[in-house]
């Protein structure tokens, strides 16, 4: 059986043109986001850039340590303490507004030592984030702390 080419002649540059006018008006609103660790179920994440979640909600943010990621990474998790908000620890037990959040973990998967996060007042323009997972490294470690609103990206929605 001969394999027969589809003639394409003459929808090559509309179909480019659609493609471009697609990617620049979605890509201005939203950006596709993939999960690569077990900090948060799900795989397939849209992101409304621009927009701020409310507690609660997932948020994405830019990571700004150079280590374990790096740097500029995109990085998904529950927005959990706005500002005004009371993060206070008992040992390694988080707590915001008296609300538990997770047991900081004393070493990384690799062996560094991880420090705690800063307790206290949120500041204004700064959020608390957690993740679901034990291992999540967020707002309960020093290397992410509060996450600052212009790291913020926007408000995440899980697809799958």
């Amino acid at each position: 059986m001969p394999i027969r080419r589809l003639n394409l002649r003459g929808l090559e540059l509309p179909l480019i043109l659609w493609i471009v006018a697609a990617h620049l008006s979605f890509g201005r609103a939203y950006l596709v986001a993939f999960n690569l660790t077990a900090s948060l179920p799900g795989t397939l994440f849209l992101i409304q850039k621009g927009t701020l979640p409310n507690r609660g909600d997932l948020v994405a943010f830019r990571w700004l340590a150079h280590w374990p990621y790096p740097q500029g990474s995109l990085f998904v998790k529950r927005l959990i303490g706005m500002p005004g908000s009371i993060v206070s620890a008992r040992d390694r037990d988080f707590f915001v507004d008296g609300y538990p959040v997770g047991r900081a973990k004393e070493r990384a998967r690799t062996g560094e030592s991880l420090e705690i996060g800063a307790v206290g007042t949120i500041p204004e323009a700064h959020y608390y984030v957690a993740g679901e997972h034990p291992d999540s490294l967020d707002s309960r470690y020093r290397l992410t702390g509060w996450v600052a609103r212009q790291q913020i990206v926007g408000r995440a929605h899980r697809i799958f």
